[in-house]
């Protein structure tokens, strides 16, 4: 009897595909593509988008229902203003986060997600690799003409960014000069050394070594008081998004994508 091999049917959110056929997706970016069709869906249901827009298998929706669902988010989420208490001790516990003048001295190996890449092998590499160097992290590890550096090694053989023939040198950095994914990681942190997780931002995976830290000067709460808001104002935004999001999953006929979903509304 002859084996067939059949491909996987797309993941389906309300009998609309996620994704094309054949094409594998790892379960994050299959999580991502499921929550904005939610979104869409919901926009149309609102009557902020048109009827005939189509959801999108590549994972680009239209500009008209990025639109939509921007109108959608304003309508829908409660998002509760932060009271001078709840400012004042978010302020006292992340002092860090607001000292100015603070800089890192870093290394890293870029993995670079680019168009077509497969994003779970990528991921299999990055951890590999991390997994790698925090063996040998403070260890000598045989002379390669590196100085027996496994770091250094690994990233002149692996990293997509150019720092790799340095060895995955950045130098010295500010939080200004990194993107904001990745400067959230770095500073206002204690840690020294290769850091136990992968660093993700917009131009990949990142296995990242902290190798020096000076540490900057801490800001009076008066001085930073906005900055602390907005920083709670968006905490409380993404919780209002996440919950919205569990009730349309749970109004939603999901095909091969797994969402926490509520069926009624979430108190905030």
């Amino acid at each position: 009897m002859m084996n067939i091999a059949t491909t996987p049917a797309p993941a389906r959110v309300n009998g609309q595909p996620l994704q094309a056929k054949g094409e594998t997706l790892d379960a994050a970016a299959l999580r991502q593509r499921a929550c904005s069709e939610l979104l869409r869906q919901a926009a149309q249901a609102a009557g902020l988008l048109d009827a005939d827009d189509r959801c999108s298998t590549d994972g680009h929706m239209s500009d008209a229902a990025s639109e939509a669902i921007e109108r959608l988010l304003e309508r829908e989420l409660t998002v509760p203003e932060p009271d001078e208490a709840a400012c004042r001790r978010y302020h006292a516990a992340h002092q860090a986060r607001y000292a100015t003048g603070e800089r890192v001295r870093v290394r890293h190996i870029l993995f670079a997600v680019t168009p077509g890449v497969d994003v779970r092998a990528l991921r299999d590499r990055a951890e590999a690799a991390l997994l790698e160097v925090r063996c040998h992290d403070g260890k000598d590890a045989p002379d390669d003409g590196d100085g027996g550096d496994t770091f250094a090694r690994q990233a002149k053989a692996l990293s997509n960014c150019p720092s790799g023939e340095h060895g995955g040198e950045l130098g010295w950095l500010e939080a200004a000069d990194c993107a904001p994914e990745f400067a959230r990681e770095l500073f206002g942190q204690a840690e020294v050394g290769v850091l136990p997780r992968l660093v993700h931002s917009r131009f990949g995976l990142h296995v990242v070594d902290v190798q020096q830290r000076e540490r900057g000067t801490a800001q009076p709460y008066e001085a930073v008081r906005a900055a602390v808001q907005l920083a709670l104002r968006q905490q409380s935004w993404v919780t209002a998004l996440r919950q919205y999001l569990q009730l349309l999953a749970g109004q939603a006929r999901l095909e091969g994508v797994q969402l926490d979903g509520s069926e009624t509304p979430l108190v905030q």
